[in-house]
């Protein structure tokens, strides 16, 4: 079964940013610069990072939400079966991802 990973936002939380940020080595701050909304991709087979997956970081923090939508699972909280919402970790940018299933033709 394939399965859809779409980024719905991305957060900044600016205020942490100001506090606790290492501007002297990472000058740029902000949201995630490796992600924008919208962006999609599409994953045929398990457990390997989807191509084009910009961050490792992230995969990892979402792959086991991938895995319960992959394998027929739902997050029973969601309003539809087959999805999944979920996010990286990253406390100063965190990006939100939506995980769907998809039938064949639907891609």
């Amino acid at each position: 079964m394939k399965t859809r990973i779409t980024v719905v936002r991305k957060a900044c939380h600016a205020d942490l940013q100001r506090a606790h940020w290492n501007y002297q080595r990472f000058p740029k701050g902000g949201p995630c610069g490796l992600v924008e909304e919208g962006q999609s991709w599409l994953i045929d087979g398990w457990p390997d990072m989807p191509d084009g997956f910009p961050c490792n970081s992230a995969w990892a923090d979402i792959r086991d939400d991938v895995a319960t939508v992959a394998f027929g699972g739902s997050q029973p909280w969601m309003a539809g079966d087959g999805v999944a919402m979920t996010c990286c970790n990253d406390g100063f940018r965190p990006v939100s991802f939506l995980v769907e299933r998809v039938d064949e033709g639907e891609e």
